[in-house]
This record gives C-alpha cells, sequence and structure tokens, in this order.
C-alpha cells in the first residue's frame, strides 16, 4: 500500500463518520524610494517550488543606531544575521492589488555586531497561482538595509546566490490540491550546504546574484508595507504524548500527539543511513476532501536534524520512518498570527463554555496572511466566512488582530473590477467568479460597518468608501421595488437546501445599504446618508409588499420547505416589525435548513425578537455534535464530517463560530453603539443560564460584565475610561441599587434604563 493511503486509512479509522483595479488603497508609512535591485540566482531554476540561498557580508561601525531592514520577495523567506534565525517565515502572500506586492520591515537595532556581519535569506517561491496568491512569474528578493534612514546595505551583484540544492522542486504525487500555491517540501539531506547560514562558511565558490531590475520594477510593480504583524513563534516544543527517545523505528507510523488544531512545522533528530525517506503529514492532510501539503527528507548518513519550513495544520503529527532509523528526538514548532485570546466568556452551562472555546481555537487556526475559511483544503478568503471570523475576533483576540480585517477590506476593493463588480477569494491568480450574497455581507453592516464601529479607523473607511458605492450600484431594482436576484460567477448562498434565494439576496442588500448609509454620515457626507436611508425606507416597504405571506417570507417562484436563513436574514436586516415577530418565531422553531455559516443569523433574529432561551436551545440542538466531540479540538465546516457535511466536510471552519459572538452581544449583552466604542450598551439576556461573565478587549480598553440571576439579581461591571455604557435591567425587577445607591432609570420596551460613565458598579435588584 502507498504510504499516503496508509496514512489516509489511518486518518479515516479516527473520524467518526464517512467520511481595471482601484487606485491602491493602502498607505505606505515609509517615504523613501527604492534603490536596490532585485536579485535571483544566476543558475537555472525551476518554474515553481523553487528555494534559493543568498548571503552577504559586510561592515559597520555603530551597533546601536536604529537599523532597519526593507526586504521583499515572492513568496517567503527565512532571514538570519550571524546565522542567528531573525524571521521565521517572513513575507506575505502577494497581491495587495492584481499588481502589486508586499515588503517587510525587519528591526535590527542592537543585533548588528561590530565589525564583520553575515546576512542570509533562504527564500520560497511558490511559483505557482492559488487562492490568496497572486505570482508575480518571476523568483526575486530585494532588500535595503538603513542606519539612521542611512542606507548601509542592498542588495546588488555583490550578494552571492545559488539555488538551495537540498530542496527538490517536484516531489511524487499526490500533489497538493489545485487552491494552495504552497508545495510540497521535499528535503534532501545528502545535497545540503551545511552551514551556510553562519559567518564563517566559505562562500567564495558562490556565483554572485543576478540583477532582475532596479527599485520599483516589474513583474512586483508597487510595494506595499506589510500591514499585520510577524508570526508569534512558540519554538521548539516536545508532543503531548510521551515518547521514550531515542528508539529504533519498527518500520510503523509515529503518531505524536499535537496540543491542538494549530500552525505546526515538525522536527526531528535522527541516526540513519544515507537515502532513507521519511514522510511528515498530519492528519488534516486530506481533512477537505482533497490533499493538503505533506513535508519529506530524505537522510544523508549519520545523526542529523531537520525542520520542515512549510507549515501544516492539524492535531496529530503522522511521522511514517523507515524501519531500523533511529529517532533522537521529535518536536514541532507552533507559529501564527500574533495576538493574544484576550476575551473570555463562562457561564454555567459548560456546553456553551466549551463552544466557546472551540470557536476561538477554529477562529485562530483560520488566521495567517488573511482570514481564512479552512487551513485544511484552501486557506482561502472567502468573504462569508471573513465576516463572522472578524466578528468573533473583536469580542476574543486582542487588538492586533483588527489589522488583519483592515488587510482584507483593502484587498477586496483594491481587487475590483472595472464593471465594478467585487469577487472573493482573492489575491488569487486562479478565481474569478463573485458570490454576490458574500459580496453583499462584506461591505456591508456585518463587514467593513462593524469593522468601524469596533475599532474607530474612520481612515480606512474613507479608502473603500467610494468603491462600495460603485459595487451597490451594480444591483439593479424589480419593478415591485426589490433587487434582482444576481447569479454573480457563484450564487451559493449557503449551503445545505432549502434556499429562498432572492430573499436572502435582497436581505443581504439592505444590509449593504444600511452599512453604506452609516459610513456616508460617518465621513459628513449626509446628502447621501439621508438620500439612502429614504432609499431603505421605500425598500423594507417593497420588500414585505413582495414576499411577506401572513406568517413568512417567501419568493414567488420559491417551491421549498419554509427557508429559516431567509426570515432570520430579515430580522436581523431590520426588514421586520415587531408584530411580524411571533409568526417568525414559530416558522423558526419548525424550520432548521442553514448550514452552520447561516445558523448565526438565525440564532441573532432569535435573540433580537426577545426569544433568548429558544435562541440558547437550538444553538445546542444544532451545534451539539460537533462541541461534544471529543476528537476535534476545532469547529466544522457542515452539521458533519466529510460526506455528512458540506464542501468536503472540513473539521476546522470559523464560520462556525457565530455563537462565539452571540453570547458575548446578547447574552452577556455587550455590544459597541458609537464607533470605536465610546459609547456601548449591556443589555444581558441570559434565557434560561443562571450566571455569566464576559471580558471584552476593545480599542478603549477591557470591559467586564458579570452576571447572577439567582435570589437576587446581581450585575457587576467595569466601563473603560473616556467611555460610557447604557445599562438593561429587565423591569421585572424593582429595588434597584448601584453601589448601593437607589438607581435613577427610564423605561423603555419592558426594560429600565440608566447610563454610566467609566468606572466600577455593582448593581442589585430583586422582583
Amino acid at each position: 500500500m502507498k504510504w499516503y493511503l496508509m496514512l489516509l486509512s489511518i486518518y479515516l479509522a479516527s473520524c467518526k463518520g464517512d467520511y481595471s483595479p482601484q487606485a491602491n488603497a493602502f498607505q505606505n508609512s515609509d517615504a523613501k524610494e527604492w534603490q536596490a535591485n532585485w536579485i535571483t540566482a544566476k543558475d537555472s531554476l525551476a518554474d515553481k517550488n523553487v528555494w534559493i540561498a543568498f548571503r552577504k557580508q559586510f561592515s559597520v561601525e555603530n551597533t546601536e543606531t536604529p537599523t532597519i531592514l526593507r526586504i521583499a520577495v515572492d513568496s517567503k523567506y527565512w532571514l538570519y544575521l550571524n546565522g542567528e534565525m531573525i524571521v521565521f517565515e517572513g513575507g506575505l502572500k502577494r497581491g495587495p492589488t492584481p499588481n502589486d506586492t508586499y515588503y517587510d520591515e525587519v528591526d535590527l537595532t542592537g543585533k548588528l555586531q561590530k565589525g564583520e556581519n553575515t546576512l542570509a535569506v533562504l527564500l520560497w517561491y511558490f511559483g505557482k497561482e492559488g487562492m490568496t496568491h497572486k505570482s508575480s512569474g518571476q523568483v526575486g528578493m530585494m532588500g535595503e538595509l538603513y542606519q539612521n534612514n542611512q542606507l548601509m546595505v542592498q542588495t546588488d551583484d555583490t550578494w552571492k546566490a545559488i539555488p538551495h540544492s537540498a530542496y527538490i522542486s517536484e516531489s511524487e504525487d499526490p500533489q497538493p490540491n489545485w487552491r494552495l500555491p504552497e508545495s510540497n517540501v521535499v528535503f534532501d539531506a545528502r545535497k545540503d550546504i551545511s552551514e551556510w547560514v553562519n559567518p564563517g562558511f566559505d562562500d567564495n565558490n558562490w556565483p554572485s546574484a543576478k540583477i532582475l531590475g532596479t527599485g520599483i520594477t516589474e513583474p512586483w510593480n508597487s510595494l506595499v508595507k506589510r500591514p499585520i504583524p510577524f508570526w508569534k513563534d512558540s519554538g521548539l516544543k516536545a508532543y503531548k504524548n510521551e515518547m521514550n527517545f531515542p528508539f529504533v523505528s519498527t518500520g510503523d507510523t509515529i503518531t505524536c500527539t499535537l496540543p491542538y488544531n494549530g500552525h505546526f512545522t515538525p522536527y526531528l533528530s535522527i541516526n540513519a543511513k544515507a537515502g532513507e525517506r521519511i514522510t511528515m503529514l498530519t492528519d488534516n492532510y486530506k481533512g477537505g476532501s482533497e490533499y493538503n501539503m505533506r513535508a519529506e527528507y530524505i537522510s544523508e548518513e549519520g545523526e542529523q536534524t531537520y525542520e520542515s519550513l512549510g507549515w501544516i495544520n492539524g492535531h496529530v503529527m503522522y511521522h511514517v520512518i523507515p524501519r531500523g532509523v533511529e529517532v533522537l528526538d521529535l518536536k514541532y514548532r507552533e507559529t501564527g498570527y500574533d495576538t493574544e485570546f484576550a476575551g473570555s466568556i463562562l457561564v454555567d452551562d459548560d456546553f456553551y463554555n466549551q463552544m466557546c472555546k472551540k470557536a476561538v481555537r477554529t477562529l485562530y487556526v483560520t488566521m495567517r496572511d488573511n482570514y481564512m475559511d479552512t487551513p485544511g483544503r484552501e486557506r482561502a478568503q472567502w468573504w462569508g466566512d471573513v465576516v463572522l471570523e472578524s466578528g468573533e475576533a473583536f469580542y476574543a483576540l486582542s487588538r492586533s488582530s483588527d489589522a488583519l480585517m483592515r488587510k482584507g477590506m483593502l484587498e477586496l476593493m483594491n481587487w475590483q473590477r472595472p464593471d465594478s463588480t467585487i469577487f472573493s477569494p482573492i489575491p488569487t491568480g486562479i478565481w474569478d467568479q463573485e458570490l454576490p450574497g458574500q459580496m453583499l455581507s462584506s461591505v456591508g453592516h456585518y463587514g467593513f460597518w462593524n469593522y468601524y464601529l469596533n475599532t474607530g479607523d474612520l481612515e480606512t473607511i474613507a479608502q473603500i468608501y467610494t468603491p462600495v458605492k460603485r459595487y451597490l450600484s451594480v444591483w439593479k431594482y424589480t419593478k415591485e421595488g426589490v433587487v434582482k436576484e444576481r447569479q454573480g460567477g457563484w450564487n451559493l448562498g449557503d449551503w445545505g437546501e432549502n434556499k429562498d434565494m432572492p430573499i436572502i439576496q435582497n436581505t443581504q442588500f439592505f444590509m449593504a445599504l444600511k452599512g453604506y448609509a452609516n459610513m456616508a454620515e460617518a465621513l459628513g457626507n449626509k446628502t447621501e446618508a439621508d438620500s439612502v436611508r429614504k432609499e431603505m425606507k421605500r425598500f423594507k416597504k417593497s420588500f414585505n409588499e413582495t414576499f411577506w405571506r401572513g406568517d413568512h417570507y417567501r419568493s414567488a417562484n420559491y417551491k421549498g420547505e419554509t427557508d429559516d436563513r431567509s426570515q432570520g436574514l430579515a430580522v436581523v436586516a431590520g426588514l421586520v416589525d415587531a408584530d411580524k415577530y411571533k409568526a417568525i418565531y414559530k416558522v423558526l422553531q419548525k424550520e432548521k435548513h442553514a448550514s452552520p455559516y447561516m445558523e448565526k443569523y438565525v440564532l441573532e433574529a432569535l435573540f433580537q425578537m426577545g426569544y433568548p432561551e429558544y435562541a440558547l436551545q437550538r444553538m445546542k440542538e444544532r451545534f451539539s455534535k460537533m462541541v461534544l466531540d471529543t476528537t476535534y479540538t476545532t469547529l466544522w465546516e457542515g452539521w458533519g464530517i466529510g460526506a455528512e457535511g458540506y464542501g468536503g466536510g472540513t473539521t476546522n471552519h470559523a464560520w462556525s463560530g457565530g455563537g462565539l459572538t452571540l453570547l458575548y452581544q446578547y447574552v452577556a449583552g455587550i455590544a459597541p453603539t458609537s464607533p470605536g466604542w465610546e459609547t456601548f450598551l449591556i443589555r444581558p439576556q441570559l434565557g434560561f443560564l443562571k450566571h455569566i461573565s464576559a471580558v471584552v478587549p476593545t480599542v478603549k480598553g477591557t470591559i467586564k460584565v458579570e452576571v447572577k440571576n439567582e435570589e437576587t439579581y446581581q450585575l457587576i461591571m467595569e466601563v473603560p475610561a473616556e467611555t460610557k455604557a447604557k445599562v438593561y435591567i429587565p423591569s421585572k425587577y424593582k429595588d434597584i441599587k448601584i453601589n448601593e445607591t437607589e438607581v435613577i432609570y427610564t423605561e423603555k420596551e419592558g426594560f429600565k434604563l440608566f447610563e454610566i460613565d467609566s468606572g466600577y458598579y455593582k448593581v442589585e435588584a430583586t422582583e
């Protein structure tokens, strides 16, 4: 049996089922023009999966002055200074616009030594198009080292460069699936260049680098400064399952348990004969129905160590090690987006705690160069996923995560086509299909506007405002006054059956109008905002006249079972008045067709309509199988795995984490009401829960809320400086005291309301 079939059988057995663009909107803070040269190796190179070693020796006198290295590559690099690793996987997948390239700034202040220094760069050129990568078609690197803003070193033909002979460009089949620009990483240690990153290495026999062009030039074009942090690096760690090293392989697959689903690179130390082939891959190697990446190592003679540099993800690492190889050590390195799990939420029902724990883990494993749907199949920036992921991140992660959403927003609008349409995933070299519903979601209330509401970043809103207006102009009205359904390139809507697509698109269009009107007002364009809101008022009337059937919404030609998605979307869009809530509630008690993606909006509708008990009940019912599963630390793409799921049935899909956002926003009741959290509300809806505590890391500071609904009603709050909170207490409670003082409140829609400034507060009330 082929090794990959053997590994696949192990994996399956462990599963529980069958298995003309816009002007560049990025703003560079660095005004210095590039003076360096793009360089590559002189020797002939393969078309794809190319690895090049670069070296440069130089002298400095001042080692404490501010020192910055600017470096641009296609596609990734590893940077060494005097033999020390400085950057583990630098560079971003290419495509801030359809033509341009990202560059990094590396702070080397205090890292140089007086006198001779050696820079070494290992470059990995994908050479393939992919979802979220637009290949330049030319392997190359450009770099400039500045001290006190004075150019000290630049890439030119004084650099040495050779193809790294140990990296094999072509691997045996199977190859990673077509969506990935990355190839399998195969390293033949018999051809290694020992110690080449170190200062004492003799590179006299290396040829000089080949110059390809100077400064801003084709095919890399304009250079955009990296807008997100460098990766967090855990260093090498031992696997969870204890192994007694050393031991001699019996030829069986060695399974190493990882702490959770994450981004990992495998490391090994062995004693072997030359020519032994070792394969390393995870349980996610075919986790999304098609092959992902794997690593292979071909041994030299004797003791040796190796770390494969292309990250892979999963819960376990498989090592296929030939019989007789002595295994001295096996470890892993985790890298990932540099953010902290700064938010927290805890309730008195452990199901929801476990759901949130898995949601955060799933969110984190779908973040790197971009938000992605799943690392197990395509690593692609689908915007239906991005909208939900960013919503989760605003509550669960530290604010460094905001930069990933901003990067995605600017990329999306920089890739807008001359006909004003937008599409995802981007950046890309192999995809061009618009998903109309996801595009409306991205530019709308839950997408771009939610970013501004949470960050207060008006500069970015100003940059994407006109492209959003252009995209909305693509949509046309019917004679009834609603929008015509657009097929785009792929009118997905949602996985699953019973999709009433005209209503789904109309509700998403209305939310896009809402987001656009809010952006216009924020930018001081009151006339435009008033005009759009007038249009929204007319649209709402037409929507209800066209689609309301007395007890549910349905489009004229839709013949399926009543679509729960479209009812929920109509509510959260604001198209439904309160007199229809009971009818919608009855529909949502019966109909359950949405995938985990759209289920978030169905559940949110229940909270908004005032049915928190059923919202929590339905959440538990729908997500129970994946939350209670003990095999996976992440949430799934569909309600099952593999054949029981959707789209390949991946086991790590962040769009299933919408319940995390709902627990923060509705159960704990914490939500911004003005940009940048200057004002926010605290309106808990506990349903049948008795206790909840939540911590939210906002741009204004940390908000803390704890609610106890037992013999008395207790609400403890910490409000950050320079913010105000509007607090809602259900009207059934009386004798309300805050910090032991009676509260002056107003009454509205079954709540007693009052406002508080920054500080610590304890509210107590009785029925």
